[in-house]
């Protein structure tokens, strides 16, 4: 799969092709372009694609700060824009792309045709989390991203899919997906914990928006979905039954039916 050079760094992506509208899907953190598959599959034949891994993440370079923070990957999204020549493109982000959706539909209005906001906060991290986070990156790091898989889990996916006995196979990917992470995440760890609130700057964004979060969300509870919702105008929220954090791949059908109604009635800016 091919990979770009842009704004010192060089990022993997997977691009469908073709004449559609841009589609650009920008992952949460411990994931890569696989977060995104099943849209990618479903929507490849009206809309031209593309997903990417975040510097430091997936098949993307790796990176030496010790604080990989989301404006860095902000301005990593716009160089990636401008160098496939994009133009103004639909952004969907989950989490970790969220946080860069809001900012880059903030402060670079002409790049965003439309912004889909999957299970993402625009408020900085809780502080009440932020021991336990900062536990499990020190482990990982030192120890290897394995041993806080267990730990992780009940994090990033929903109870309904945690518990489901058909769903073993798809559980067993997703750990395996996890265990892929470079030790290195710590670094990208570190960006999500110590980011700054985007909320304040939410009332500049004039993209028509949706934002879909999974009902068991416990990493990015529902009522932070709905503050985002509230405060971008006319935004529109779709909460997806069954889901967790990780509603893309939870309930990939639901989270794809809501994005492909979305952008049916999301025109040019």
């Amino acid at each position: 799969m091919p990979r770009i050079q842009v704004n010192g760094t060089e990022l993997h992506y997977e691009d469908t092709g073709g004449s559609g509208e841009p589609l650009l899907f920008s992952h949460g953190l411990l994931w890569n372009t696989a977060l995104f598959a099943p849209q990618m599959a479903a929507l490849g034949d009206r809309y031209r694609c593309i997903a990417y891994d975040h510097r430091g993440q997936g098949q993307s370079a790796d990176d030496d700060r010790e604080v990989i923070d989301m404006d860095l990957l902000t301005a990593d999204a716009v160089a990636l824009i401008q160098a496939l020549g994009l133009g103004a493109v639909h952004f969907c982000g989950l989490s970790m792309g969220g946080f860069v959706g809001m900012r880059l539909a903030a402060r670079h209005p002409q790049l965003v045709r439309s912004l889909i906001l999957c299970d993402t906060s625009a408020e900085p991290e809780p502080p009440e989390n932020a021991p336990r986070y900062v536990r499990m990156n020190f482990v990982a790091r030192w120890l290897g991203p394995r041993l806080v898989i267990p730990k992780v889990m009940p994090i990033l996916f929903g109870r309904t899919a945690l518990a489901d006995p058909t769903r073993a196979a798809e559980r067993a990917e997703w750990r395996r997906q996890l265990d892929q992470n470079r030790r290195s995440i710590w670094r990208a760890v570190n960006g999500v914990i110590r980011r700054a609130a985007i909320a304040p700057e939410l009332g500049r964004i004039v993209a028509p928006t949706l934002v879909i979060v999974g009902a068991e969300d416990v990493a990015t509870v529902p009522a932070k979905a709905q503050r985002i919702a509230a405060t971008i105008a006319n935004a529109r929220l779709a909460v997806i039954p069954r889901a967790g954090h990780s509603s893309s791949v939870e309930e990939p059908l639901a989270v794809t039916a809501a994005i492909r109604e979305f952008l049916q009635g999301a025109g040019a800016p």
